[in-house]
């Protein structure tokens, strides 16, 4: 059984139920976005030191684990997905660990964070995961590439809406970044926003195709001043998608705004997070650079699908002593 996750300095707080208030954004200061910096050499060399610098091991790597479980938006996004494959997704976030061994981890009642899906499949998704208190987020605007006609945009995000989606990915237009139009962006954001209504908006910023990242620290400030709830690194479609120094950059640019304004805006890594070691650096990098509260899921997730079967098999492993075939672990 994992030892209580609080009892020693590499551990956790429990999954809070507070609720914070809503990113409310702010006017656009262009002061601000024009004075953000990033080092970039700097920042290598941090992200370079963080897979050797915490290590948990025996219950306390346990307990991260179902802690990143708790944390995963269990995603399909495939040309293929069916109702069928969403149902038996949507049943895996409701059951992500065999019960047997949620039961000897004394952690019975995990969930995942939610579960994201494509626009056609909101619906199955909500009334497959009716009564868990499962989130569906719904990725819009044109996903990935964000270059459909923008009343479409606007017009897509009240269709998933209206079908339950309380949650929306929404990807900006890199042009705007690549171009230096903050003011653009700004509007956009801010309009996508409002289209969002009760739902929560968490802006992909598509990292990859932006080219610096100067400019990954001045999207995300520019998001953030428009109302965005969570800060995203990728759709998982571009040749590069979440890494080490993008998600240095962008989680201090969320620290500078919370300690500007003193609002909380969560953060969503997506895109080749497989492996549960690689979970556990990006749990201990949110808890140097933003503290425990961040680690709550409605303040950080990862965009993952592989992810959860291996761990899946790293507790297994840690009840049993013997590593599964990852058959066993399956998803859909």
């Amino acid at each position: 059984m994992p030892q209580d996750p609080t009892a020693a300095s590499g551990a956790f707080p429990v999954t809070t139920t507070e609720h914070l208030p809503r990113n409310p954004g702010m006017p656009l200061d262009m002061d601000w976005v024009m004075s953000a910096q990033a080092n970039a050499s700097a920042i290598e060399r941090r992200a370079a030191t963080l897979p050797g610098r915490r290590s948990v091991k025996k219950d306390y790597q346990a307990a991260w684990l179902c802690k990143a479980i708790s944390l995963i938006d269990l995603t399909t996004l495939s040309g293929d997905d069916s109702a069928g494959r969403v149902q038996r997704l949507c049943a895996k976030a409701r059951q992500p660990v065999a019960p047997d061994l949620l039961e000897a981890l004394d952690m019975t009642g995990l969930t995942t964070g939610a579960v994201c899906v494509y626009h056609d499949m909101v619906e199955t998704a909500v009334a497959a995961l009716a009564g868990s208190g499962i989130p569906v987020a719904a990725v819009s605007t044109g996903f990935p590439a964000g270059l459909s006609p923008f009343h479409l945009r606007i017009a897509e995000i009240g269709e998933s809406v209206a079908a339950g989606a309380s949650e929306i990915d929404i990807v900006i237009s890199r042009r705007h970044v690549l171009t230096g139009n903050w003011q653009a962006l700004y509007d956009e954001m801010a309009e996508m926003r409002a289209a969002c209504g009760d739902a929560h908006v968490k802006a992909i910023l598509a990292t990859g195709e932006l080219g610096t990242l100067r400019n990954v620290a001045k999207a995300s400030l520019v998001c953030m001043m428009a109302g965005a709830d969570f800060i995203k690194t990728s759709t998982g479609k571009e040749s590069v998608n979440a890494t080490l120094p993008v998600t240095l950059t962008m989680i201090r640019a969320i620290r500078d705004y919370h300690d500007r304004t003193g609002i909380y805006v969560g953060y969503k890594p997506a895109g080749g997070i497989s492996k549960s070691k690689d979970a556990l650096v990006y749990l201990s990098m949110i808890k140097d650079e933003l503290g425990d509260r961040w680690l709550q899921p409605d303040l950080f997730r990862f965009g993952a699908s592989s992810l959860l079967g291996d761990i899946e098999r790293q507790l297994e492993h840690h009840v049993t002593g013997s590593y599964s075939a990852s058959w066993r672990h399956a998803i859909g």
